[in-house]
């Protein structure tokens, strides 16, 4: 009940101007930041890790801002879900498009790493192309429905559960799908190997190495910006990768974990810091959460 009643909420608050949604969601973001003390504690100790240096006072202040972006994230997927698609064109910008277009029948990954703004990035792209990506089910019946059903709005993309597995993404990209991918969560021990991030080994899944010797796709790097002020994202997709894959997997791994580090680097508030990104450790490491 509580849930619909929610779903309910964010249906009647996507009719606001974005600028007046924005502050709500960074008041919602606040009170996350209040009252949710477990994910408050994952978000410090991410900051504290990759951040040793940084003094106490401003990690906190870096928390405080990542809960507000995470806020405004939460709430602005109303917009995904139930504006129109000119909507959505108005608000998310899209550029690097030529490098997707010039992919010219050749299979594609899209690397997207889990910045705030990932959800704007899906969809947004969708109105332009169909895609295909690997999503994680909710433990809530009635978010998951809304959540499948909202990113499965436009086109003819296909959205697969992990426990579908990367064969259908496979053959989805041979077909011309560009793979919305994105592999820098920490999944356990199955497929990974550690490989530093911000100088602290965590368990990485090897994914974009292996799907790309496997397919000779070209790797186009996706990132979505949520801009101030209520002023809309842009879907940023770079030039795709030269010389990749590499010398080897373990390489080609360290490079997706480094860019990554570049672009948080760009936008720190906005990564994904709420993650227990370093949850699995090396054999005998004691666990950090």
């Amino acid at each position: 009940m509580l849930t619909r009643l929610g779903l309910a909420l964010i249906w009647l608050l996507h009719f606001l101007p974005l600028k007046g949604l924005a502050k709500l969601g960074q008041g919602l973001g606040n009170l996350l930041y209040a009252f949710g003390r477990e994910r408050r504690q994952v978000a410090l100790t991410n900051l504290r890790l990759c951040y040793p240096k940084l003094p106490e006072a401003e990690r906190e202040q870096l928390a405080r801002a990542h809960f507000r972006a995470f806020g405004r994230s939460f709430l602005e997927r109303g917009l995904l879900w139930w504006s129109p698609p000119e909507t959505i064109r108005r608000l998310v910008r899209v550029e690097g498009l030529e490098h997707l277009r010039a992919a010219d029948g050749r299979p594609v990954i899209l690397f997207v790493p889990h910045f705030v703004g990932l959800d704007m990035g899906w969809t947004r792209l969708t109105l332009e192309l169909d895609m295909v990506s690997i999503y994680a089910q909710q433990k809530n019946f009635y978010f998951n429905a809304a959540l499948y059903k909202g990113r499965m709005r436009f086109g003819d993309s296909k959205l697969l559960s992990r426990q579908e597995g990367v064969r259908q993404a496979i053959r989805s990209m041979k077909a011309g799908q560009p793979f919305y991918y994105l592999p820098d969560m920490d999944y356990g021990q199955r497929d990974t190997i550690f490989v530093p991030f911000f100088g602290v080994p965590a368990a990485t899944i090897t994914g974009l190495s292996r799907l790309t010797r496997m397919t000779g796709a070209a790797v186009i790097p996706c990132v979505t910006r949520m801009l101030p002020g209520g002023a809309g994202y842009v879907v940023e997709l770079g030039a795709p990768w030269d010389d990749f894959p590499g010398e080897s997997i373990e390489a080609d791994t360290l490079r997706m974990n480094a860019w990554i580090e570049h672009r948080v680097g760009d936008m720190p508030e906005q990564y994904y810091w709420v993650h227990k990104r370093f949850k699995t450790r090396p054999k005998g490491e004691k666990k950090p959460y």
